[in-house]
């Protein structure tokens, strides 16, 4: 679906702890409408890398400039009318603040899901950074948003991606 109408400029942040597939189904979302495709992983420091492959979660702090990065990514994906997908775990509710900054060209897709489907992904996952004993952590400190759209991962990708496409309204142009 190349092209996809959809109000621009327009960002669209898939969260979710680590195994819920954001960067799955939000790389598919992007090749089905077009919109260009950010990993928020690509954007840690080699060295809060090293601290998760350990095992260690990371702190609001280790987080900060981060998060900060991946808001000058969207600010900038706005200003120049982009249609853009950020996967990011955003899972507390002043990462979204931080990240959103009430914009409301900014929403949250939440994907979540049943423990033990997330638990088997990040026991087949190879070459990730992302230690599954971390797994743990990640659920202590979500805060799901009441305002995200909300989608398990029970269901396929590309359920999940028709299942979005439907509900913002996206049509095809070509």
């Amino acid at each position: 679906m190349k092209n996809a109408a959809i109000q621009c400029p327009f960002v669209l942040i898939f969260m979710g702890v680590t195994g819920s597939g954001k960067t799955t189904v939000a790389t598919l979302f992007a090749k089905a409408t077009g919109a260009k495709f950010y990993e928020g992983d690509e954007f840690h420091s080699p060295e809060k890398i090293k601290k998760m492959r350990g095992g260690i979660p990371l702190t609001d702090g280790d987080r900060e400039k981060w998060l900060r990065t991946l808001r000058g990514i969207i600010v900038r994906s706005l200003t120049a009318n982009e249609f853009a997908v950020v996967a990011c775990s955003a899972l507390k509710s002043k990462y979204r603040e931080l990240l959103q900054s009430d914009d409301s060209r900014i929403q949250f897709v939440h994907l979540t899901g049943p423990r033990a489907i997330i638990e088997e992904r990040l026991k087949a996952r190879q070459n990730h950074f992302m230690a599954p004993a971390l797994l743990e952590s990640q659920f202590a400190i979500l805060e799901p948003p009441m305002d995200a759209l909300t989608f398990s991962c029970e269901k396929s990708p590309g359920e999940i991606v028709t299942a979005l496409i439907q509900v913002l309204g996206i049509v095809r142009l070509d």
